[in-house]
């Protein structure tokens, strides 16, 4: 699977959001998830999976909870493969930056 297949699922990328803040347990993931995408825990738990065996998050054992942190590597992949289109779109943050910060001076 594509790390772009993996990320174009919503689901998959609310978990990845979620994990942004910081390392949470499966069951932390899946109330969240069940609650925004009404999906039981097991499709909360395949979810996951993908996101383990494609290397976005990894998982270690806590007691009885699983806990789940990012893996930045295939993420600096998909970093990567944008490069050459950010000349799209990083004049116009330029452009909006500068407008920002005249609008602080003259505010």
């Amino acid at each position: 699977m594509h790390a772009f297949e993996v990320l174009g699922d919503p689901v998959r990328r609310r978990a990845l959001e979620l994990l942004g803040g910081g390392e949470r347990a499966a069951g932390e993931i899946g109330e969240v998830v069940r609650g925004e995408f009404a999906i039981t825990q097991a499709a909360v738990s395949q979810h996951l999976k993908v996101l383990r065996d494609h290397g976005f998050a990894r998982v270690r054992v806590h007691g009885a909870r699983r806990i789940y942190a990012i893996d930045a590597d295939p993420l600096r992949e998909v970093d990567a493969w944008l490069e050459p289109f950010r000349r799209f779109w990083e004049p116009k943050l330029d452009a909006l930056g500068t407008e920002v910060a005249r609008g602080k001076r003259t505010g």
